[in-house]
């Protein structure tokens, strides 16, 4: 079984890209739903979250614009929620591979935003980058509710810089110029994952 990591910058086109694996049939783990899912009603890390970082959980979920106004800007604070959360989503993780292996699948998708930034890429086999220029992810991200310019900066200044993230890349998806490329780049990388020589 091949594992394809997707990952890229805020704003660059993950989600689109990952949709589209999806509708070409391959199996997707999305970190970004697993922390949904962990944050939501009776989630699985909202009791440890509610001990870390008290007046954050409502109803036996976690209010996640309280959670980031205690994390956000305060590194110390962000270290101790990734200490919570890393974790149960590596779990959750390989328990998906476990799954798909059992499925005999040829290829599946391991979506991680920060997947270089976590050395994530060591647990894949190839790795994709959703790229897009800086104007364009600006003004993507800067539609999104409550984000301000300030807000995005910061959050630029977690992630890898886009171009290190494109040199380490084997597939490189530029979402800039429409839905088209990308979807034809994938068809092809998909095709040639998919081939029996790949399989493990």
């Amino acid at each position: 079984m091949k594992i394809l990591g997707l990952t890229g910058s805020i704003g660059m086109g993950k989600s689109t890209a990952s949709a589209m694996l999806r509708r070409l049939g391959v199996p997707v783990h999305d970190a970004d739903a697993t922390v949904h899912a962990l944050l939501g009603h009776r989630g699985a890390a909202v009791s440890a979250i509610a001990a870390a970082f008290p007046g954050v959980v409502e109803n036996d979920t976690v209010n996640r614009a309280a959670l980031g106004a205690r994390v956000f800007g305060h590194p110390a604070e962000l270290k101790r929620l990734e200490a919570i959360l890393h974790p149960l989503v590596r779990r959750a993780e390989t328990e998906f591979l476990k799954r798909q292996r059992r499925r005999r699948a040829r290829l599946v998708v391991l979506d991680i935003p920060l997947l270089f930034e976590t050395k994530g890429e060591r647990r894949c086999d190839l790795v994709a980058v959703v790229t897009a220029p800086a104007f364009l992810q600006a003004a993507r991200v800067l539609k999104r509710p409550g984000m301000t310019p300030v807000r995005l900066a910061a959050i630029r200044a977690q992630q890898m810089m886009d171009g290190e993230k494109r040199r380490r890349a084997h597939v490189i998806l530029p979402t800039g110029t429409g839905k088209l490329p990308v979807l034809r780049r994938l068809k092809r990388a998909v095709t040639l994952l998919r081939a029996p020589q790949n399989r493990r």
